[in-house]
């Protein structure tokens, strides 16, 4: 490219920039990821801001197509202590691959057979009743999980094995990963691994500003067929989002009272920011 025509597109660029009118509300976008104060080219938008809108669009596309890495996932998970010492297993969905999930999401509910039968050799072996089963499903973004579980399990899983009292620590099942999975297929992994509660994080719908987000759902005695009015929901865990200390401050609040009063849902209310609860967290010895 000449000189010339360089200097003619830095042109272009300067004099587009000149016709654009600016929204008084624009320094709001410091606060917030919404779409606010754009501005105005004539009556459109600024043709910058509609093409950040169409690749943030394609970005999100992106995500719920591509396909969950086991092998990644399972070694970040791995990596961690207190789930090496657990083991993880693979799972997957009566989904069969991903354009059947999309149109089919009963089938990502459920396990498939060689799933089931994995589930009932692991608790035939052990004979183990489970206070809690943790299952790491793909969802809609298996980017969200692939980037969030593994920093949230290692904010999770110490709080709740490092109890006072040896009658308030948790029996954990193996974390089960699941490809092409809903949220209710908790309830059917839960069922088979004969748990007491179960914990899902999943990959959630991704957002225009949020491909990376992760949600936890908390069922107490789960069981096939539940609705979500029997989950507890903890959403937006990502960087930019609810970070994984706080997330796994509420989910353990939510845990320890579900299994006090052996209930879940919209029977039982998240108090974890009330003074009395954050001033005992504070007292606890490291």
């Amino acid at each position: 490219m000449s000189k010339d025509e360089q200097n003619k597109q830095v042109q272009t660029a300067k004099n587009s920039e000149a016709s654009v009118t600016d929204n008084p509300w624009e320094r709001l976008r410091t606060f917030t990821d919404a779409r606010i104060g754009l501005g105005r080219a004539g009556i459109s938008i600024p043709t910058k801001h509609s093409l950040a809108f169409q690749l943030a669009h394609a970005k999100a596309q992106d995500v719920v197509h591509t396909p969950l890495s086991f092998e990644n996932i399972s070694t970040d998970l791995n990596a961690l202590k207190e789930v090496s010492d657990l083991g993880t297993l693979a799972l997957h969905s009566q989904a069969k691959n991903r354009q059947e999930y999309l149109q089919r999401p009963d089938f990502g509910r459920l396990l498939n057979e060689p799933s089931c039968e994995l589930l009932n050799q692991d608790q035939g072996n052990k004979n183990i009743d489970y206070d809690l089963a943790i299952v790491v499903v793909d969802g809609l973004s298996a980017f969200a999980i692939e980037q969030n579980a593994a920093p949230f399990l290692a904010e999770l899983l110490p709080r709740l094995g490092a109890r006072e009292a040896p009658s308030e620590s948790w029996n954990i099942a193996p974390i089960c990963i699941v490809e092409q999975g809903r949220v209710a297929i908790g309830d059917h992994i839960g069922t088979l691994l004969n748990a007491k509660s179960v914990l899902v994080l999943i990959g959630e719908r991704p957002g225009l500003s949020s491909p990376d987000s992760m949600g936890l759902y908390l069922t107490w005695s789960p069981k096939l067929n539940l609705t979500d009015a029997s989950r507890n929901c903890i959403s937006n865990i990502r960087q930019a989002g609810m970070g994984y200390s706080e997330a796994a401050q509420k989910a353990t609040y939510l845990l320890n009272e579900a299994r006090i009063k052996k209930l879940s849902g919209v029977q039982l209310k998240d108090r974890s920011e009330d003074e009395s609860f954050l001033e005992a967290e504070t007292k606890k010895p490291a």
